[in-house]
């Protein structure tokens, strides 16, 4: 079976239809599966001391690759060759993919923003940003949304592709779930710090390479290659996250705006370096441009899909 072709099929599907309401009223979404496991884990046994914490924090994350893993690589198993097959791969990949989601929710800020409605443009913010939006201006309202789709590009499309074109069915839902952990138990406080840390190492090495990848991406589509690469290679690092900050350098660059920088999160102020410092701010315009850029990014990477595919 050729992985490949089978992350281009659920992409073309995902791309086309989403994940349904009808759909998630009736069995709810693989990924909220893996996340009541995680949950579970987490209330039966993140207590104790850190070192009994880190313990059971281990124990979580090998649990739930586990529960993961063993179906999805009996599925794998048991599907049929030929077209069927990899209709039917796609079919269970699918719901993995957030290319649709991903663009709706931006759209929705951008739409808004454009028109002038800066009200409704931070409601439809606070979807997909953990700032507070009362107090994000214009181009705060703008800024949070290109980085969160810059970011999410990269560890809500392109790593669970990436990883679905080496392993299949296992690979995307592996990745994922380790995904999953991380955003659910990976945070720096005293309830995660220690329960946490190591689905948060393990989240930020599986997307070491795709976030990259995602960089590379979207300075290939974009108007300003050069720029993007340019910006991409020096600011990076910039970034408190080891991998966030290359996909959200190369959309600074492409869109020749400043990204990062100070922002507050409930009453903490994070007072962060610029990415791209010295360019002007994002605003409405910018980020419509920014989806047309992630438009153009999906498509290249379905192209490139079809062509490892053929080869």
């Amino acid at each position: 079976m050729s992985f490949a072709l089978v992350m281009a099929l659920a992409c073309a599907l995902d791309a086309a239809f989403g994940w349904p309401d009808w759909i998630y009223r009736r069995i709810g979404h693989p990924v909220v599966w893996i996340g009541a496991v995680i949950a579970a884990l987490e209330l039966r046994h993140n207590d104790g001391e850190p070192a009994e914490r880190r313990r059971a924090g281990t124990l979580c994350v090998v649990t739930t690759l586990a529960v993961v893993l063993v179906p999805t690589l009996l599925l794998q198993i048991a599907l049929p060759g030929g077209a069927f097959g990899h209709i039917l791969a796609a079919v269970l990949v699918w719901p993995f993919i957030a290319i649709r989601s991903m663009h709706d929710h931006v759209a929705a800020v951008a739409r808004p923003l454009v028109a002038g409605d800066l009200m409704a443009a931070r409601q439809a913010v606070a979807m997909i940003v953990g700032r507070d939006p009362a107090r994000l201006d214009h181009a705060g309202t703008a800024r949070a949304a290109l980085e969160s789709l810059a970011e999410n590009t990269s560890d809500g499309i392109v790593a669970p592709v990436f990883w679905g074109v080496i392993a299949g069915l296992p690979g995307i839902a592996v990745y994922k779930a380790i995904n999953t952990l991380d955003s659910m138990i990976g945070h720096r406080n005293e309830r995660f710090e220690d329960f946490g840390r190591n689905g948060a190492r393990l989240d930020d090495l599986v997307n070491l390479i795709p976030a990259r990848l995602t960089g590379v991406l979207f300075a290939v589509v974009s108007r300003r290659p050069r720029k993007a690469l340019t910006t991409m290679r020096r600011d990076a690092d910039h970034h408190r996250s080891p991998n966030a900050g290359w996909p959200e350098a190369a959309m600074a660059g492409a869109l020749d705006i400043r990204l990062s920088g100070p922002r507050i999160y409930g009453d903490l102020i994070a007072d962060e370096p610029w990415v791209n410092a010295g360019a002007p701010d994002p605003t409405g315009a910018t980020l419509a441009a920014g989806l047309g850029l992630y438009r153009r990014a999906m498509l290249a990477m379905g192209l490139v899909l079809l062509a490892i595919a053929a080869i």
